[in-house]
């Protein structure tokens, strides 16, 4: 019997519940009860409180296994009333589903699960299909689709090929896919003198100029030109701090951030060794002592276009008449996990107003995003 589902209502129901990360907010809940009904295996894979699903139909290690990713858990509301309709009342109001993670990315979780329920339902494949949903997209992602991949590596369990369901397209739905994405990596730099008097310079050795000199030379630095799939990478300074409220005291330390977008001619190690050799270098002209740490919220990565991406685009043409544009734009995702597991993608709906005062997605949007992984499933299978 095949279980049937609106994408609409689940949007809804699932936007009802107020999974702002690490909170499942009742959202696993729904949704592995509605994947036990249709048949598929679950499993709730949390780790260190982080609430994950996995769900399986069909047989494990299928060498045809088509797998979707995404999350449930959202960002904080912000100010609750500046908002015009309940954060988590999916108010729908002109055309439009009101409340927070309706676009990023319940929507799309919605219209996987439909449109995967509804697949193996009525045209049972020779395959398996995998639905893996996280609750800590939005926080620190330490726990969340890292966990269920390494749940999966130990339990034998594999996907062949993934899509993300994130939101792809800047304005029009079906405009944009994702074969990539940049790395990140922010950077906290420390510069040590001595403190002193102002009025007496020759006791007191300055860490400002030094940091300042340090900054502007990284930040007039390009650090490439682009490549194939991506654009130059960036490097912003977010944070000069002294925290000095004197003006006639010389700090001893003085504090600034980094935070690169980087494409796949570099690497956190190669751009690390790039900052240590810029450090040393203003460190022996100043005589200030300097210290970094970094953290990385992930490797830049691109899937090759090939049979994956040919057979989004080709879905998503089929159902909207646009030709997808391939982009490795904009920040982190999931998949810079799952592209260590298996080639991954990813295609989902128009991404404006997401993490807003009165994020909304369009209703008649979600409908045509579960066609698009119905007709995807329907070719992978084929």
């Amino acid at each position: 019997m095949t279980l049937s589902l609106d994408p609409v209502d689940l949007t809804a129901r699932l936007v009802r519940c107020p999974s702002v990360t690490p909170e499942e907010g009742g959202a696993l809940t729904l949704l592995s009860d509605l994947l036990d009904a249709a048949g598929f295996e679950t499993h709730r894979v949390d780790r260190n409180g982080t609430p994950n699903l996995f769900a399986r139909w069909g047989p494990q290690g299928h060498p045809r296994t088509l797998g979707f990713n995404g999350h449930t858990d959202v960002v904080p509301v912000g100010d609750a009333a500046a908002w015009t309709a309940d954060p988590f009342g999916a108010e729908i109001r002109d055309g439009m589903l009101i409340g927070r993670g309706a676009t990023d990315m319940k929507s799309a979780v919605a219209a996987f699960t439909t449109a995967a329920i509804g697949f193996v339902g009525a045209t049972p494949p020779d395959g398996a299909v995998i639905l893996t949903v996280t609750g800590d997209e939005e926080g620190d992602a330490t726990d969340g689709t890292t966990a269920i991949l390494d749940w999966m590596a130990a339990e034998g369990e594999a996907m062949t090929a993934c899509i993300v369901g994130e939101p792809t397209c800047p304005e029009t739905f079906g405009e944009m896919m994702k074969i990539g994405r940049r790395g990140s990596m922010t950077a906290y730099l420390t510069a040590t003198g001595v403190q002193g008097h102002s009025a007496y310079l020759h006791r007191a050795r300055n860490p400002v100029p030094a940091m300042a000199r340090l900054v502007d030379r990284l930040s007039s630095t390009p650090l490439d030109s682009g490549t194939a799939h991506f654009d130059p990478s960036t490097l912003a300074a977010t944070t000069f701090d002294t925290g000095n409220p004197a003006n006639n005291v010389v700090p001893a330390r003085c504090t600034a951030t980094l935070n690169f977008r980087f494409n796949d001619s570099h690497n956190s190690e190669s751009l690390t060794a790039w900052l240590t050799a810029h450090m040393e270098a203003i460190a022996a002209e100043t005589g200030i002592a300097f210290d970094m740490t970094t953290r990385v919220s992930g490797e830049s990565f691109v899937t090759e276009p090939g049979p994956l991406s040919d057979l989004v685009a080709e879905a998503v043409r089929a159902e909207t008449g646009l030709d997808p544009v391939l982009s490795t734009s904009g920040g982190t995702s999931d998949a810079r996990f799952i592209k260590q597991h298996c080639p991954v993608v990813e295609f989902g709906l128009v991404g404006r107003g997401m993490h807003q005062v009165d994020e909304a997605v369009a209703i008649d949007e979600i409908p045509r995003l579960t066609s698009v992984y119905r007709r995807v499933l329907a070719d992978f299978f084929a």
